[in-house]
Parts: C-alpha cells; structure tokens; sequence
C-alpha cells in the first residue's frame, strides 16, 4: 500500500501532522507493507527566494492577525508539538520560500533518502536557532549531507533552477486535480484522503480502513494458465505446434 504525504516544510501542521501519521503507521501490523511517498506542496509559492520574514511578521501581514493571536497561535502549535514529543521554537523563526527544499527532496527520493531529508528540514526549521532561509544554499547543502547526499549533487541542483521544477510543479498540479487546498494531505492507496493534522487514532483508522478495502486483483481473459503465454522463474511457455 502506498501512502502520499502533500506537506511544506514551512508548514508546522505538516510537522506535528507527520509525527501523528507516524505514531499510528508504527503500530500498523502492515507497516513493512506501506510505502509513504513525500510530495511538493507550496503554502507561499509566489514569495521570492531573498524575501525573508519573522514568522510573526508573515501572519500578521498575510492573515491579518493582530501581533497578540499570531504569538498566542505559536503557543498553542508549540504545545501541539510538544505532546508529539517535538521540538517547536514558538519565537524568532523566519518565514521563506521553500522551493529548493521541495527540489532536493525530489533529489532525495531518488536515493531512498526522501524521509531522512524532510526529518531534517522540519528540525532545522521549526526547532532550530539557525535559519534554513537565510544562511544561502550552503545551509541546505548541509543539512542534505546530514541526510546521506552527495555535496556535489546537491550543489548542481541548487545551481541549476530548473533540476527537479517539474517535478515539484507535477506534484502541485496532482494536489489540486485531487482537491487538496491546504496541507499536510494524506492519500492512502489514490482511494482514501485525510486532510490535517488529524489524531493518530484517525491515521490507524484510514491505514486499516484502505488495507481492509483493497480490491483482489481480477483477471481479464481465459482463466486456464495454458491459454495466456506466460514467463515466470522456470522460464517463458512456448506454444506447441498441434
């Protein structure tokens, strides 16, 4: 079974979201069975890459919250984290665009190394002092070694804006054809969706529901192995002249 994850690392629901999803995928009597997939998902797509803000400056601005409710709303995702057992820095945190991020972790699913590398992102941006906006490519070149990749091949492609675009462009493009509006969003098997930073218990009831409903493969055709030339371990069936 594969589960897709739509996340921004710019989004703190995505990073309690993920510890919550993992909470309930550890206990899954299955869970050697799933594959989780990480896609691109953009909340701030338009900012520029040099365009750098206190979090507390982002919300006010963007969601027109007085400073009091965008430092109380900190507070509250702070202890959200908190009881997933997570880190969270409800002060001093910059805001930025995450496009690299999302193309080096394109870069890191095709090494195996996608949920090591977004792991990292998340601690670097919600639980760290360092920010992993304004310190240049560098820092991200860092914290993907930090996740087993190559520095050059993290280089080439934060030199090159175009390395791993569409893709990051192709996983937006599906999250809208599916209805995902916000993140983080979850998509169990292309047949079950969980929108949010749901409870575990909601997580272990999607992962059971969307195993339990799996349809049986159903043969198209003669069901007689004769009648469909076949290759399997003892070699291909070659049809006999009558």
């Amino acid at each position: 079974m594969r589960v897709e994850i739509w996340s921004d690392i710019a989004c703190p629901w995505c990073y309690v979201g993920k510890a919550r999803f993992e909470k309930a995928l550890a206990a899954f009597p299955h869970r050697d069975e799933v594959e989780v997939v990480h896609r691109s998902f953009e909340l701030d797509p338009g900012r520029a890459k040099g365009d750098v803000q206190p979090v507390i400056t982002m919300l006010t601005r963007k969601y027109g919250m007085s400073e009091a409710q965008a430092l109380a709303g900190e507070d509250n995702l702070g202890a959200q984290a908190a009881a997933e057992g997570l880190d969270y820095r409800t002060r001093d945190r910059d805001h930025g665009n995450t496009f690299d991020m999302h193309r080096l972790l394109h870069l890191a699913k095709e090494h195996g190394r996608q949920d090591e590398l977004i792991e990292i992102l998340y601690r670097a941006n919600f639980a760290e002092e360092r920010s992993v906006f304004t310190e240049g490519d560098e820092r991200l070149v860092e914290l993907a070694v930090e996740a087993g990749l190559d520095a050059a091949a993290v280089r080439k492609v934060l030199a090159d804006p175009d390395a791993y675009a569409d893709d990051v462009r192709a996983d937006e493009r599906e999250a809208a054809a599916l209805g995902a509006n916000g993140v983080p969003f979850f998509v169990l098997d292309r047949a079950y969706g969980v929108s949010g930073a749901q409870p575990a218990e909601v997580f272990t009831r999607a992962l059971s529901q969307a195993w339990g409903e799996r349809s049986p493969l159903r043969l198209v055709g003669e069901q007689d192995p004769g009648d469909g030339a076949v290759c399997g371990p003892d070699g291909c069936a070659v049809p006999q002249q009558g």
